[in-house]
């Protein structure tokens, strides 16, 4: 897929999806947006991909929108707009229903629409060396999606000085790890292979399992607490345990 913009590489359990315009940034045209659906069905379909890897070649992790590339290329601007504005974005493993685990691997600046990778991402590392913004306001535009899902989470602080400053505010790794936008913060080198061990780590669960918990802890997220109760043992419900025995709410280990 290599026209798109996107790879595809696989190593072991681990499906990594990777930007592949590092050149401006990795910031997508219409290429990339119209194949992010497929690559996330393909991987998430694969039976021997246990979680997703996604992170950014070059210097750059993704940079939200190409602009540049857009302006000549109309009707997929229209069709970006359009998404955004009825709340169909196809861009996110959250937004393809995706349910395979996915690990966000931030190896450099994070800008715009790159923040959904992020706030859509079950586990997030960044490298030393990646940076956090959200240049929407300083354009003249609103930054919607983005701003929700900072909310969600981290802290309204923290969303309202990316989202209300604009590209004024450039949030560092070390104190994006502070306010609990990025779990872990390691050397740049090193990042390719702690994402792989943290997607191993969390491959080694039975795939059934391991859906039915993500499923719960975003039922967690999205609900009031009563009803994500009964969304999280609807979801640990449809598991299977390492035996293949039916997951129920009482067999679940806490």
């Amino acid at each position: 897929m290599g026209e798109s913009g996107l790879r595809i590489e696989r190593d072991g359990p681990v499906g990594w999806l990777l930007f592949d315009r590092p050149e401006v940034g990795n910031a997508m045209d219409g290429a990339m947006m119209s194949a992010l659906p497929a690559v996330w069905a393909e991987l998430d379909a694969a039976p021997e991909v246990r979680c997703i890897v996604v992170t950014g070649m070059g210097r750059a992790f993704q940079t939200g929108l190409d602009m540049g590339a857009l302006s000549k290329d109309p009707g997929s601007l229209r069709e970006q707009s359009r998404q955004t504005k009825n709340a169909a974005l196809r861009l996110t493993n959250v937004h393809n229903g995706v349910e395979t685990p996915v690990v966000c691997a931030v190896n450099g600046v994070c800008a715009g629409g790159g923040l959904h990778f992020v706030v859509d991402a079950d586990l997030v590392i960044a490298s030393d060396r990646a940076t956090f913004l959200d240049p929407h306001v300083s354009v003249g535009q609103a930054s919607a999606w983005e701003a929700a899902g900072l909310v969600a989470r981290g802290a309204y602080g923290t969303a309202a000085r990316l989202v209300l400053t604009g590209a004024q505010e450039r949030l560092g790794a070390e104190r994006a790890r502070q306010l609990g936008l990025v779990g872990e913060v390691v050397p740049s080198e090193q990042l390719r292979e702690r994402a792989q061990q943290l997607a191993e780590a969390v491959s080694a669960a039975d795939p059934a399992v391991a859906r039915a918990r993500r499923r719960a802890l975003w039922a967690a997220l999205e609900h009031d607490r009563s009803s994500a109760l009964r969304v999280t043992l609807d979801a640990l419900s449809g598991g299977a345990d390492t035996a293949g025995n039916p997951v129920t709410p009482t067999s679940v280990a806490p």
